[in-house]
């Protein structure tokens, strides 16, 4: 015969701890990351979408030829995304009680991804899926160190990841329709 652990913590157990350090608002006694280090790590990864708004918005103006108005809309699609990923970890970082760090100081150091201009149509989509290939790569490792020790950054992560994925891919896709040969 095996005992049964019970599911749920005892509903009173839970009423206390819940208006106890209040004052910490979402981090609860059970929350199992290192919060000053989260909060870091996500200034960082708020600095990367800061400048991936920048790039693809500077992309999307200055992109030029006879080839450009798909490719400035795909640049203008994926500025917004990054908006909206920039937002998103903006309001991560409030949540664990942190100041999230939009100061264009420094920026550049803060940020995985460079703010490189390509001369070109071609040296734009090769920037952007590099900066891409970048974010991918970190975004994964960040994923499995917030593991089980922050689900719901964790959580959030892997929805950016997913559309950083996508972007790389629609950048690939712009790479081999304006060099006309596949790269992968």
């Amino acid at each position: 015969m095996t005992i049964q652990q019970p599911f749920l913590t005892d509903v009173e157990e839970l009423r206390s701890r819940a208006r106890a350090s209040i004052e910490k608002g979402a981090v609860t006694s059970d929350y199992q990351g290192d919060v000053k280090q989260a909060i870091e790590i996500l200034q960082t990864v708020l600095a990367t979408e800061i400048v991936c708004v920048l790039r693809y918005t500077m992309n999307a103006v200055a992109a030029v030829g006879i080839a450009s108005e798909s490719v400035k809309k795909e640049f203008d699609e994926h500025a917004r995304e990054e908006q909206d990923h920039m937002r998103a970890v903006a309001e991560r970082i409030n949540q664990l009680g942190g100041t999230p760090n939009f100061s264009p100081e420094g920026l550049a150091t803060r940020s995985a991804s460079q703010y490189a201009v390509g001369g070109n149509l071609v040296e734009m989509i090769k920037e952007n899926l590099i900066a891409e290939r970048i974010a991918c790569e970190h975004y994964r490792e960040l994923i499995r160190f917030f593991s089980d020790k922050d689900p719901t950054t964790r959580v959030m992560m892997e929805s950016i990841l997913a559309k950083e994925e996508e972007h790389a891919n629609d950048m690939h896709d712009l790479l081999v329709a304006r060099e006309g040969r596949p790269m992968l």
